[in-house]
C-alpha cells in the first residue's frame, strides 16, 4: 500500500517498533535520547506553556503537573526549567506504565521538581491525587477507544483547572516533511520509521473533536499537532448553559 493510500483513514494496524516488547534496547535507548530534539523541533511546548500553562503559576504558590505517559521524560523536565527561569516553583509527576520509560526518564539529569512513576493514570484517580495541569505528548494516537476514552476521564479527574493532550495531527504534507527531514535521526533508532507511523496512526482534527466527549475541543498547536483541551472552569459553564437549555 502506498503511503497516500494509507493516509486516508487513520491505520490502526500499524505497530510502533519501540511499542513492541521484544524491540532492541539499545536502538530504544537511542529513541528515548533523541526525543527531545524532535520535540522542541516539531511539539509546540515552548509556545504551550507561555500561552496556558505559566498564566496558572503564581509566585510564592508551587504549581502541579501531571505528565501522562511520559517517554523519555523530556517535555517535563523543559516545564519544569522553564517554570524555574520565571521564577516560579512547579512540582512535575511524569508517569509511563512501561518500564523501560520509566528508567530511562528516572536515569536522565536530574531537574528539580521532577518525580517519575511507572504508572497508569488510573492508578493515580484511585489514590485520589489531583493536579493544576494535566497533558500528555503524542500518546492519543497509541490508544484504541477504549484507553482514549479512559485516560480523558482519568485527564477530567486528575485536574484541577486544565488538561492538555498534545498529539501529531495526521496528513501527507506531514507525511513527506518528516520522511524527508527526520531520517538521519533514524540512524540507529527508532525515530524515523515509528514517527512515520505514528503519522499514519494519528488523528485529523475533526476525527479527534468526533471521538471525544463535548467537554473536550481540538485546537490546533502549529502546522503538525492537534491539541485537545479541557478547561475545568469552561466544561463547568457548558453544563450550565446545557441545563438551562
Amino acid at each position: 500500500m502506498s503511503p497516500w493510500g494509507s493516509l486516508q483513514d487513520r491505520d490502526l494496524s500499524a505497530i510502533e517498533e519501540m511499542d513492541r516488547a521484544d524491540c532492541n534496547p539499545e536502538r530504544l535507548k537511542k529513541t528515548y535520547a533523541r526525543f527531545p530534539v524532535v520535540n522542541s523541533l516539531l511539539s509546540g511546548w515552548r509556545g504551550t506553556y507561555h500561552q496556558r500553562i505559566r498564566p496558572l503559576l503564581t509566585v510564592g504558590r508551587k504549581g502541579s503537573l501531571l505528565d501522562i505517559g511520559c517517554g523519555s521524560g523530556d517535555v517535563a523536565r523543559s516545564l519544569a526549567l522553564w517554570a524555574q527561569q520565571d521564577g516560579f516553583s512547579l512540582a512535575v509527576t511524569a508517569i509511563d506504565p512501561d518500564g523501560r520509560a520509566y528508567e530511562f526518564a528516572s536515569q536522565a539529569r536530574r531537574v528539580e521538581g521532577v518525580t517519575y512513576r511507572q504508572a497508569h493514570s488510573s492508578e493515580l484517580v484511585r489514590e485520589g491525587r489531583t493536579y493544576d495541569v494535566v497533558i500528555s505528548n503524542h500518546i492519543l494516537h497509541h490508544l484504541d477507544a477504549g484507553q482514549l476514552e479512559g485516560v480523558l476521564r482519568d485527564s477530567e479527574s486528575l485536574s484541577n483547572s486544565l488538561a492538555l493532550h498534545n498529539d501529531l495531527k495526521r496528513s501527507n504534507v506531514a507525511y513527506l516533511l518528516f520522511a524527508a527531514g527526520f531520517w538521519p535521526l533514524g540512524l540507529g533508532s527508532y525515530i524515523w520509521g515509528d514517527g512515520l507511523t505514528s503519522i499514519k496512526r494519528s488523528y485529523t482534527a475533526a476525527e479527534l473533536a468526533s471521538a471525544v466527549p463535548n467537554a473536550w475541543r481540538v485546537e490546533r498547536n502549529g502546522p503538525w499537532h492537534n491539541l485537545l483541551v479541557h478547561e475545568r472552569r469552561l466544561a463547568g459553564a457548558q453544563d450550565q448553559r446545557q441545563e438551562r437549555a
